[in-house]
This record gives C-alpha cells, sequence and structure tokens, in this order.
C-alpha cells in the first residue's frame, strides 16, 4: 500500500514535546505569572480594563458582580466564570492586598478560608488605586492587541502609575516556575522609586533605607535581616514572619496570651484548631482555653493559661509547632520582555521605571499631536475672523459644502482641516469676543507645545514628570 502524502508520520515524544512546550509557554505568559511592569496577571489586567471601560469606576455607584465577570468573559477572557469571579474577589481582599484593587459589598470571603457569596449576590466597583493603574490609557500609552475572537482591543500592560508588582506583591504556580512576591507599603515603594530615579546606580543598601522590607496587610514581625537583604539581591530568600502577640494577667493569678497579628496567608480558623489540638491532646500542659475573639474592629485570639503556668515557654512551643510562626519564601519571578525572569528589588523597579519612561513619551507625544492639530485649526479660525466678509461671501456663492471648502482652500490658501473647520462655524462664534477667546487659546496651546517639546527632548524633564506624578 503507497504512502499517503497527507499523514504526517510523528513519534509519540515529538508530539507530546512541542504540545507541551506551547501549553507551558501560554500558562507561564498568559496566566500564571505578573508582568514585571504593571504586576498583574492577564486576567487581572482583563478585569480592571473591562471594568473600567464599562464605567464600573470607584466614583460611581457598585454594579452587580456577575455583570462585570459576563462583560470580562465575553470580550476579553475566554475562561471560566468561576476562574474570573475568584480572582476578582482576591482583587478585593485586604487580607491578600496591600491595597485593594477592587472594593466589593457583600461576602467577599474571610481569614478563616470562607468562601465568598456567589456573584448574583455581590456588587463590585474599581477601587480609587486601579484608577491610577489605569490612567491615561485612552492616550495611546500601551500597546494593545486583539482579544480572542479580534472583535475588541485590549491592552497588553496597562499605565500603572505606580509599582503595583512589590505594593500588591504576587503569588502563582505555573509549568516549571513559581512566583512568591510579598507586598509592600505604598509611601515606602515610591519614595525608593524616587531616589532609584534620581541616583540609578543606587546600591541596594541605599535603597533598603528606604524600603526596609516587606509590609503585609495582616500585619505580624518579620525576622532575618540578612535574608530578606539577599531575597532582595537576589530574588529568594526565606524569612521568618511571626504572630504579633501579648501576654496579659488574669484574676487569680492566671494570665493569657493574645493575639493580634497573625502571619500572611495564614487561615485563621485553622489556626485556632491547631492550638485547641495541642490543649485537647495535651501535647504540652497549660493552656486553658482557646478563643477567637476577633470581630469587626479586629483580630484578636485568647489563649488562656492555667494557674502558675509558663507563659513563655507555651507561646514559643506554639511558635515551633504552629502556624503562629512561619517560614516565608521568597520567589521573586515575573514576566520581563516576555520571558520569566528571578527578580531582585533593584531589577524590578528599574523596568518600571523603564515602563513609566516609555508611558510618559507615548503619552506626550499623543498630547503634543493633538496640541498641535488645535493650534492649526485656531490658526485657521482667527485667520477667517480677520477677513469674515470675503469668507461668507465666498461660501454664500459656492453650491454645496465641498464646493465652499475648495473654494476657500483655493481663495484663501486654508488648509483642508482649517477649511472644515470654518464651515462647520456655528453662527454665534462669529460675534466679537471670540477673536479674542481664540488668541488665549492660540497662547496656550504655544506654551502646551513648547512644554511637551521639552518633556520629548530632554530626559531630565521627563523624570521630573515622573516624579511629579508622585506628589499629590
Amino acid at each position: 500500500m503507497e504512502k499517503r502524502q497527507d499523514i504526517q508520520e510523528l513519534t509519540l515524544e515529538e508530539v507530546m514535546g512541542d504540545r507541551f512546550g506551547r501549553y507551558s509557554k501560554y500558562i507561564i505568559q498568559e496566566r500564571a505569572l505578573p508582568d514585571i511592569r504593571d504586576g498583574l496577571k492577564p486576567v487581572q489586567r482583563r478585569i480592571l480594563f473591562s471594568m473600567n471601560k464599562d464605567g464600573n469606576t470607584f466614583e460611581k455607584s457598585f454594579r452587580k458582580s456577575a455583570k462585570s465577570v459576563g462583560n470580562i468573559m465575553g470580550n476579553y477572557h475566554p475562561h471560566g466564570d468561576s476562574s474570573i469571579y475568584e480572582a476578582m474577589v482576591r482583587l478585593s481582599q485586604d487580607w491578600k492586598l496591600r491595597e485593594v484593587l477592587i472594593e466589593m459589598h457583600g461576602n467577599n470571603g474571610s481569614m478563616d478560608g470562607d468562601p465568598p457569596a456567589a456573584m448574583r449576590y455581590t456588587e463590585a466597583r474599581l477601587s480609587e488605586l486601579s484608577g491610577e493603574l489605569l490612567r491615561d490609557i485612552e492616550k495611546e500609552t500601551v500597546d494593545f492587541v486583539w482579544n480572542f475572537d479580534d472583535t475588541e482591543k485590549e491592552p497588553t500592560v496597562l499605565p500603572a502609575k505606580y509599582p503595583n508588582l512589590l505594593v500588591n506583591g504576587s503569588t502563582g504556580i505555573s509549568a516549571g516556575y513559581a512566583t512568591e512576591i510579598p507586598t509592600h507599603n505604598l509611601a515606602e515603594i515610591i519614595d525608593g522609586t524616587i531616589y532609584l530615579i534620581d541616583h540609578p546606580n543606587a546600591p541596594l543598601e541605599k535603597l533598603m533605607e528606604f524600603i526596609p522590607g516587606p509590609d503585609f496587610p495582616t500585619g505580624g514581625i518579620l525576622q532575618g535581616k540578612e535574608e530578606i537583604k539577599k531575597a532582595y539581591e537576589t530574588g529568594r530568600g526565606k524569612v521568618i514572619l511571626r504572630s504579633k502577640t501579648r501576654i496579659e494577667p488574669l484574676k487569680g493569678g492566671k494570665q493569657q496570651i493574645i493575639v493580634t497579628e497573625i502571619p500572611y496567608e495564614v487561615n485563621k480558623a485553622t489556626l485556632v484548631k491547631k492550638i485547641d489540638e495541642v490543649r485537647l491532646n495535651k501535647k504540652i500542659d497549660g493552656i486553658a482555653e482557646v478563643r477567637d475573639e476577633s470581630d469587626r474592629t479586629g483580630l484578636q485570639i485568647a489563649i488562656e493559661l492555667k494557674k502558675d503556668t509558663n507563659a513563655e515557654g507555651i507561646l514559643n512551643y506554639l511558635f515551633k509547632n504552629t502556624e503562629l510562626q512561619i517560614n516565608y519564601n521568597f520567589n521573586m519571578v515575573a514576566i520581563d520582555n516576555m520571558t520569566p525572569q528571578q527578580v531582585g528589588l533593584k531589577r524590578i523597579l528599574d523596568s518600571y521605571i523603564a515602563h513609566r519612561k516609555e508611558v510618559i513619551t507615548n503619552r506626550s507625544r499623543f498630547e503634543l499631536n493633538k496640541a498641535q492639530a488645535r493650534q492649526h485649526i485656531v490658526a485657521g479660525l482667527i485667520k477667517a475672523l480677520s477677513i469674515l466678509d470675503q469668507v461668507i461671501e465666498t461660501i454664500r456663492g459656492s453650491k454645496d459644502k465641498k464646493d465652499a471648502k475648495l473654494n476657500l482652500v483655493n481663495e484663501y490658501a486654508f488648509t483642508e482641516a482649517q477649511a472644515e473647520a470654518i464651515v462647520t462655524l456655528q453662527l454665534y462664534r462669529l460675534t466679537n469676543t471670540d477673536i479674542t477667546q481664540l488668541e488665549k487659546e492660540a497662547n496656550e496651546l504655544n506654551q502646551l507645545v513648547a512644554e511637551l517639546t521639552t518633556i520629548l527632548s530632554d530626559e531630565k524633564v521627563l523624570f521630573n514628570v515622573i516624579k511629579k506624578n508622585y506628589v499629590k
């Protein structure tokens, strides 16, 4: 039997290798790892962009989560609604994010690991800080690509007015790569960024004067200065994160341990259960009762001790044997130039500054083109008003709009754009005051064009614009 030409014979190894390679590339770039510039994974970026486009922003009222999820799924993210909603809920949890990007009404889960209410019950909108991530997106500041069915355009990255990757951190697992980036204090990160703009060769030690370490939304005490430095240098490191505790006296010579802050990503209900198991199994004697006293004012776990018990000894035992103290492993991996990279603190900030430089350059170019186009129109209108009677006569003697435009171009050397503006001018604008308004606008435009030209030609001025953006 002769060999058919339309059938390829491939070994299983070749096929599996090729397919898995493609799949791995997809989940690394398009699913599990954040972009070094805006600190977002594709699903998060699409959530913010879609909600912003729908006008579901912080100054407007809340909207059903299900509506937003439907729009995100239909326009940008062709995956399950539950995965979109889960990502959306996480962006609203203030015990997971240092600065939440979505505000949510209704049950959005808890530190005890409770699931959020279904999306038909909750309402959401973008937070004010999300607005800063999206600011100037309409000014051609970032690249856009077609969505999955070529019907809408979506951004490849957000303009990101602050270094979101460090502020809100990230966690994710993909093929061959995992990432664990801790959250940081917004003010500290901005101070460090401004210092690095002014001193591009600043050593890590100097940056750590501004950014001494992570700042978790759940608080806790971080131990291991040298390890933090190593993590900031290489992108990898292990630190100890322990709960904030105090020992209080009770009546009858008894004492209790009060826990007010627990380590990041620790499930509070599970922690309380584990401590209670220590009491029940009598692994260490001296614990009388364990209570979760958390309420809307804050977190509190009370561990009541029996009379004449060594509180310090019990506390140390609990640190060692429960999640009152954990090891936090830094593993800072992000997508930089389309590839996953293990990155240190300086590399993240350098990439962010380069991104902002590009955004401000693109924005200035967009605004300059717009200002120059308007300048051209204003010059045409001023000229038209100075020879108003001839212009009116020419328009009245023309057959139609097209002919009027042609006559204006031929007789008075107006350009096509200026002629269009003149023939669409409303009659009330021919009043006397208008010439002064136009001259005022012309002066303002000249000033704006000069400013924007300086930004585009002088890097120092451009960096000053970036820094000025941070000062409210």
